[in-house]
Order: C-alpha cells, then sequence, then structure tokens
C-alpha cells in the first residue's frame, strides 16, 4: 500500500467514523430548529451557522453524510448482487439467456438511466415520510444502474464457462448450480468488487443530484444532495462561504474513492 491510497483510505475511515456517531460528535439533532437564530451566521454555537429554519448547518452535515455514506454503497451492493445474478446466468448459461440477457442489457444501456431515474423518482409521492423516500432512492439506485456491470460480469461468465477447472469439474459430474456457485462465481469476486466499488461514487453524485432538484431523501431527513440546494443562493454562498462545507465534503470523498479504488499497483 502506497502512502496516497493509505491517507486516503485513513480520511474515508475518518468521516464514515465520524458520520456513523453523528448521534454523538453532531451539537444537536439534525430537525432541531432554533427559531430565534434563523440564518445565523457562523459562531461559536453554530460553527457553519444556521439555515432558514434555524436549524444547525454543522449538525446537519453530519447527519446527511452519514445517510449519503449509507445509501451510496446499500445501492451499490444491490446493483452489484443484481448484475452479479443476471450476467453470471447470461453469460454461463449462453443461448437464449445470453440472447436475452443482451437484449435486456442493450435496451437499459440505450436509455439515459439518470434521466429514468429522475422520471421515475418525480412520478412518486413527494410527500412521501423521510424513511419511505430514504428506501424509495436506495431501492431506484440499486434497480436502475445494474447493466454495465451485467454485461461486464456476463462477459467474464462466458470466458470461465470453458475453463480447464469447470470442464474437470464438469467431467466428475459436478451440476450446473455447483459449478456455477463452487468454481464460477469465486472467479468472478475480482470482477463484482471492482463494479462495487466503481458504483458507490456514481451513486454518491446520482443522490446529490437528485436531492438537488428536491427529489432525493425527503426532509427533514438532511443528505448531501438537500445541502447543496442551499447553494442556488449565490449571494448566500457569498456572505457565508462555509456553505460551500458539503460539496467540499462530497469532493473530498470521491477523491479519496478515487485514489483508493485505483489499487497499489497504480502507483508502483
Amino acid at each position: 500500500m502506497t502512502w496516497k491510497r493509505g491517507i486516503a483510505l485513513g480520511v474515508l475511515a475518518s468521516i464514515f467514523g465520524l458520520a456513523m456517531c453523528a448521534n454523538l460528535v453532531a451539537p444537536y439533532p439534525y430537525e432541531k430548529q432554533f427559531r430565534d437564530s434563523v440564518l445565523a451566521p457562523p459562531s461559536a454555537a453554530f460553527p457553519l451557522g444556521t439555515d432558514d429554519l434555524g436549524r444547525d448547518r454543522l449538525s446537519r452535515l453530519i447527519y446527511g453524510t452519514r445517510v449519503s455514506l449509507l445509501l451510496a454503497p446499500a445501492a451499490a451492493l444491490l446493483t452489484t448482487l443484481f448484475a452479479g445474478a443476471f450476467g453470471l446466468l447470461a453469460g454461463y448459461l449462453g443461448g437464449a439467456w445470453e440472447w436475452g440477457g443482451k437484449a435486456v442489457t442493450d435496451l437499459f444501456l440505450s436509455l439515459p438511466w439518470l434521466f429514468l431515474l429522475l422520471m421515475v423518482r418525480a412520478m412518486l409521492p413527494l410527500n412521501a415520510s423521510p424513511e419511505a423516500s430514504l428506501v424509495i432512492t436506495f431501492a431506484l439506485l440499486g434497480l436502475l444502474g445494474w447493466a454495465v456491470s451485467a454485461r461486464l460480469v456476463a462477459s467474464a461468465a462466458r470466458g470461465l464457462k470453458d475453463s480447464e477447472f469447470v470442464l474437470q469439474a464438469r467431467a466428475l459430474g459436478q451440476p450446473s448450480w455447483r459449478l456455477l456457485i463452487r468454481h464460477a462465481l469465486p472467479n468472478l469476486r475480482p470482477v463484482l468488487a471492482a463494479q462495487f466499488w466503481l458504483a458507490v461514487p456514481v451513486f454518491l453524485l446520482t443522490e446529490a443530484n437528485l436531492g438537488f432538484l428536491g427529489l432525493g431523501v425527503a426532509e427533514p431527513l438532511p443528505s448531501w444532495g438537500s445541502l447543496l440546494r442551499e447553494l442556488e443562493d449565490f449571494a448566500a454562498v457569498r456572505e457565508n462561504p462555509l456553505l460551500l462545507a458539503p460539496a467540499v465534503l462530497l469532493v473530498i470523498v470521491l477523491s479519496c474513492l478515487h485514489i483508493a479504488a485505483r489499487g497499489k499497483e497504480q502507483w508502483s
């Protein structure tokens, strides 16, 4: 492990650890309103100031980081599992399975899935509870972004189909399900792991876009996307540059994910 990758992993671990301990480290609950301190500037009591409802921005940033850092990996895991199952069956079984899988993935790849995601989310109730909106956003991200990963998994599974160890296991009378689980699937772990780590930053940005448009996690539950909506007011940002804190934190996390995912061989 190189020093750059070590620093990136350390920064990610620190941010994730603080976010998971939001109940302990946040100065106030994320929904608490200070009616006498609406749009207060940064101070000792409110290091990042307060929003238009009098809520502490620092507390909401910490809680929002927890929501986003849990939502994106969960959606990436769902996508990876779905793409792994779909791609493994299509690539390994071949024939009609592969043809049908290729047709479905081609259809999904031909669609601008971000706009499809926006359309589907806009059709759902906007007055959903924060918990329901969180589940909806998680499900949409996970179920609409699998096609590229499935295509790669199918290609890798197709190459394993005629490999020596699979042919030997088949000659020994191993059933097809056992070949898939015990022989093909373990050899696809590097591909699945790579697709997972590539999907996490994509879903972080996608959730931020949804939240910025008001289609992500519902209020009062914060996320990076909803916090970034305050940047629409350029005059407020000029008066209080600390409003950029969510954007800066998002850039830091994405940069660290990029460095950490490249692998030590890229820095040698």
